[in-house]
């Protein structure tokens, strides 16, 4: 593979990891991350040969719902914490489908970049 092509997979993979988290919470810090998202994505576009690196945008996505799997993991339903002094208890969501779109999400960009290169660069 193309050295020059992971650096614009790395940059996709950036933006894409902001817009999702974005997204995901829009009504706390997303409203000041969707406009990062969408500079840093006008700055990626722009650049020359950057299009190598797209499939990252698809990896980024993934990323923030990885994160949420990994916050419910003891979903779903109530998890309760205890301790000497209290008890508190949240609603969790399932952690499975969390998982599954973002490990999907995660492994296309990786395998449509694969599949992307080898055919540019048949040996």
């Amino acid at each position: 593979m193309r050295s020059s092509f992971w650096p614009w997979f790395g940059a996709w993979f950036t933006v894409g990891a902001l817009a999702s988290l974005g997204v995901l919470t829009v009504l706390t810090v997303g409203v000041f991350l969707l406009p990062v998202a969408l500079a840093a994505a006008v700055l990626v576009a722009t650049r020359h040969s950057s299009s190598a690196g797209l499939p990252g945008l698809l990896s980024g996505l993934g990323v923030p719902l990885l994160y949420v799997a990994f916050l419910n993991r003891g979903g779903p339903g109530d998890v309760c914490t205890t301790t000497a002094n209290s008890q508190s208890c949240v609603d969790e969501y399932n952690p499975w489908w969390w998982l599954a779109a973002g490990t999907v999400l995660l492994l296309a960009g990786v395998v449509i970049s694969v599949v992307r290169q080898r055919g540019r660069n048949p040996q």
